[in-house]
């Protein structure tokens, strides 16, 4: 009964939701509560933006654009298709880069189980909700089983949500960046690694993530690439 009313204080969290960044916030309190190792909220909008909301490390988020894994994710590919929920088990991981993707996703810390939920949205808005973490066959159908109900409603109110912010919910006023982080948010738009960024400003790779992280929660963006988006289309940024 318990466990019920932690899950109902933490919709009624995302329902009254007015920042991304708590979108942000309910997939970690959506974590602790299930236990799971990850929880993700991944939309591409009616104009192709990519957002999202989890608990995936930057490290691996930065290696999946830089090895390009978009293009041949077989979760991407395989919910493209597919209208009900998919639990990884059912996808193909038989091809060579398929492999390669999963191999790098365990060393990045992600589970060698996952469940997504496709959603479909007003214009070709297309979106996922993920549980994922580390268990054994029966276990995760188990997980399923008890869970699968609920973690439908919460894709669903993720996205709902989300298409709020995209017509306008927020309201929020354009930020004003930093010269320090406007230079790094522009070496990430032209396509630079954060090496190359770093190398370019004269600056280390830590000092660059603190310059990227400010930029971010000033911007309300979920992550990197999000950033870079919304700087690029409000002009904060030209390239």
């Amino acid at each position: 009964m318990r466990m019920k009313a932690k899950l109902e204080t933490i919709l009624t969290s995302l329902q009254g939701a007015t920042t991304l960044e708590t979108l942000q916030a309910t997939t970690e309190a959506l974590q602790a509560h299930y236990g799971v190792s990850h929880i993700v909220y991944h939309w591409v909008n009616a104009v192709g933006e990519r957002f999202g909301a989890g608990t995936y490390s930057p490290e691996w988020v930065d290696n999946y654009l830089e090895k390009n894994y978009l293009s041949m994710d077989p979760v991407i590919f395989g919910c493209f298709k597919r209208f009900t929920p998919v639990n990884w088990k059912e996808l193909d991981w038989s091809s060579k880069s398929a492999k390669a993707m999963l191999h790098d996703a365990l060393e990045f810390g992600l589970g060698n189980q996952g469940y997504s939920i496709p959603i479909r949205g007003p214009q070709g808005q297309f979106a996922l909700f993920t549980a994922n973490m580390h268990s054994n066959d029966a276990a995760w159908e188990a997980f399923i089983e008890d869970n699968g109900r609920d973690l439908m409603i919460l894709a669903h109110e993720f996205n709902k949500k989300a298409l709020e912010f995209e017509q306008g919910g927020e309201g929020a006023a354009t930020p004003t960046l930093s010269p320090r982080e406007l230079a790094a948010m522009k070496c990430l738009a032209q396509g630079q690694s954060r090496a190359q960024a770093a190398a370019d400003l004269g600056i280390s790779e830590h000092t660059l993530r603190v310059y990227i992280e400010a930029a971010r929660h000033k911007l309300g963006a979920l992550n990197t690439t999000h950033a870079v988006a919304r700087a690029l289309s409000t002009g904060i940024i030209i390239v």
